[in-house]
């Protein structure tokens, strides 16, 4: 590992191994991540087709058919007429999706701040701007930039 890139490899790939576990989580439950990754986008955008789902994330639509699905059958989502008179329908976030959101994101969150409860305050605002710049340029080369609160 000669250059820092080659750190950043391999630590953002232990990074995506880490955030998918349940091992900093006190309940040891979590959410499908992609069931975490469709209502987080939903609750940010609002309703949103199919196809601008299938744009926003890269994916097939059969993919996205899937796990909408999966969504629906668990009431997270449901499906909408378009409010703007289009033709497609809309999936829209859920009151029960926005608690299951709204509690997944609490647990993730106070899983990190017992893995950096040593950092500063400095240190963990330094770590959450990086992680930004980083996501926005992936972003900016993907052509998909992701909304933010």
């Amino acid at each position: 590992m000669e250059k820092p890139t080659d750190r950043v490899e391999f630590e953002t790939m232990l990074l995506g191994r880490y955030t998918i576990n349940t091992r900093y989580r006190r309940d040891g439950t979590r959410m499908d991540r992609s069931a975490y990754v469709l209502l987080s986008r939903l609750s940010v955008q609002g309703p949103m087709t199919i196809g601008q789902l299938a744009e926003a994330f890269g994916l097939d639509t059969s993919t996205l058919n899937r796990q909408t699905a999966a969504l629906l059958r668990a009431g997270v989502v449901e499906r909408i007429p378009d409010p703007d008179g289009g033709i497609a329908r809309k999936f829209r976030i859920t009151a029960a999706g926005e608690r299951g959101l709204e509690a997944e994101r609490t647990a993730n969150t106070e899983g990190l701040e017992r893995v950096m409860q040593t950092w500063s305050a400095d240190d963990v605002a330094a770590f959450a701007g990086y992680l930004e710049r980083l996501n926005t340029d992936i972003e900016r080369l993907d052509g998909r930039p992701w909304p933010r609160p």
